[in-house]
């Protein structure tokens, strides 16, 4: 009886799961956009740190580095609460 109950429960959610995973391949291409954006800020960041390392300039070059991956994932977060909009608001 318990493994009837459990089936019956999975027959129901199974369903409900699969139709929450499914993007639009529109929202897929925005959220993998806004992926690139943010890899490509922390590239920045790595290299600014990196042109500073030694240097008197290290301190400000951290800073430097530190706004520039917030700003990277600022717009990343932004552009994928976006996308879910464009699947009726639900986030993934």
């Amino acid at each position: 009886m318990k493994n009837i109950r459990l089936l019956a429960a999975a027959a129901v959610v199974a369903p409900a799961l699969a139709l929450a995973a499914c993007d639009s391949a529109q929202e897929n291409a925005v959220e993998d956009q806004a992926e690139s954006i943010d890899e490509a800020a922390e590239a920045q960041a790595d290299s600014v740190r990196d042109a500073a390392d030694g240097t008197a300039m290290e301190d400000s070059a951290e800073n430097t580095a530190d706004a520039i991956e917030s700003e990277g994932e600022a717009t990343k977060d932004a552009m994928e609460d976006q996308a879910d909009e464009i699947d009726g608001g639900s986030p993934q």
